[in-house]
């Protein structure tokens, strides 16, 4: 009697561990059907959508594009889900391209080039330095990817510019551990896609283009983007900023001064399902998602290897000395979300004006023997255009967390967005949250 109790109480046990393993998968798989790939369809809601509070005036796009001329185009690629296998997939990965003047105007710009922190790359750049002057669109990807795409841009530009050689400035940062970034799977099609697609207007945020397997934060980043127009005092000049967020740690991360991922529920990195043998990741072996947790790309306590990148636009009218001045300033708008600029981060910043077209075309100048007419603001009044683009910077990093979905990748890999409902909730405790109708 006491022998059938016993082996009735250890078949009971049995079953329970395979109902509760049967569950852990369950929520795995369900994790995983929620963490979708895909982004999710219409508009995605804005920083300010929540009541993020920013100080300063947004042009009416509140985008990169608000300054006249400039267009954004994209080609994102999302294709597997499962097991990494180089040059399969799964993918997650894109192009991001901005034409200073549009796809229709040839003539140059002055620019500006900075690092933050130089443990990544920006083609081109070389040329910028020397002349002060930008020749070619500005195109961002993955860190595997940055050759194909600045040889389409060259392809591009002898398809439809006079002359027959340019220094296309791509750029680029690491998209793992949600892309397989070692198969390269950007071809020249997708860059010239890209291309192509720009647009003045609208321009979309989160996993799109070049930022579709980023990470910011310890959370799911991407594109991001902000303007602000100054007042009529200061002349009424727009900056637009457009970013490729793949840097920071959640620690570190501020929003509106609020080290707000303290406050929440996370879990080191994980997957949503384990392979054989287990996957691992700078050394460390994978652990299962907890849906009940926010699965941050990083240890709790670990920085995160990454990198972001920083486009500047402006139509007022600087010369290459003063948009170096301003691309600077983007470490002073990283600053005030919490970064560090760190020794694994390439925080690359290039910044360029619109105004005095035809000033100096570069290479490719059609009376380079006669001295150019250049409008140029005195020193004096750089502060406004250093504050805009401060606030342009920190708006749209926020923008680019808000945007990006949840997103399982290569190895089950999972990285989650930032939460809204949280993110209202800790800055309304804070008194940060600006409520409806009160903006």
């Amino acid at each position: 009697m006491l022998k059938r109790a016993t082996d009735g109480g250890a078949k009971i046990f049995a079953m329970l561990k395979k109902i509760r393993m049967a569950a852990s998968a369950l929520a795995g798989l369900v994790w995983l059907c929620v963490a979708s790939a895909a982004p999710a369809e219409g508009p995605a809601p804005r920083a300010r959508d929540l009541g993020v509070p920013f100080d300063g005036t947004p042009g009416p796009n509140n985008a990169i594009t608000d300054v006249l001329g400039v267009q954004v185009g994209f080609k994102t690629l999302i294709s597997g889900d499962g097991p990494l296998v180089r040059g399969k997939g799964p993918v997650r990965t894109g192009v991001t391209a901005i034409f200073p003047r549009g796809k229709t105007d040839s003539r140059a710009v002055f620019a500006g080039f900075f690092a933050g922190n130089g443990n990544g790359d920006m083609t081109g750049t070389h040329w910028v330095e020397e002349s002060g002057v930008l020749e070619t669109p500005i195109l961002i990807t993955g860190t595997g990817s940055v050759g194909v795409v600045r040889d389409a841009a060259f392809k591009w530009l002898a398809d439809h510019r006079k002359g027959f050689f340019w220094y296309p400035v791509a750029a680029e940062t690491a998209d793992v551990p949600l892309n397989d970034m070692a198969g390269q799977h950007v071809t020249q099609n997708d860059a010239l896609d890209a291309l192509n697609s720009a647009k003045p207007g609208p321009v979309a945020e989160g996993s799109v283009g070049g930022g579709t397997g980023m990470v910011c934060n310890g959370f799911k980043g991407g594109t991001g983007t902000a303007s602000r127009t100054l007042s009529p005092e200061a002349s009424g000049y727009t900056v637009g900023v457009l970013v490729q967020c793949n840097y920071g740690s959640a620690r570190q991360l501020r929003v509106a001064g609020i080290p707000v991922a303290r406050e929440m529920t996370l879990q080191p990195r994980c997957v949503t399902h384990f392979t054989s043998p287990p996957q691992q990741l700078f050394g460390t072996v994978a652990t299962l998602c907890d849906p009940k947790r926010l699965a941050i790309a990083d240890g709790l306590n670990q920085e995160h290897r990454g990198s972001i990148i920083v486009v500047i636009a402006t139509d007022a009218p600087l010369t290459a000395e003063q948009l170096k001045r301003l691309a600077r300033r983007a470490s002073v708008g990283l600053g005030r979300l919490g970064a560090i600029e760190s020794d694994g981060s390439g925080d690359i910043f290039i910044a360029f004006s619109t105004a005095n077209a035809g000033a100096d075309d570069g290479n490719w100048a059609a009376e380079a023997g006669k001295p150019a007419q250049v409008e140029r603001l005195r020193s004096a009044a750089l502060n406004p255009l250093f504050e805009a683009t401060v606030q342009g910077v920190e708006e749209s990093v926020v923008n680019a967390l808000v945007a990006a979905r949840t997103m399982t990748g290569a190895d089950y890999w999972t990285v989650s967005a930032l939460p809204h409902d949280q993110l209202q909730d800790i800055l309304r405790r804070h008194g940060m949250l600006v409520e409806k109708g009160a903006q």
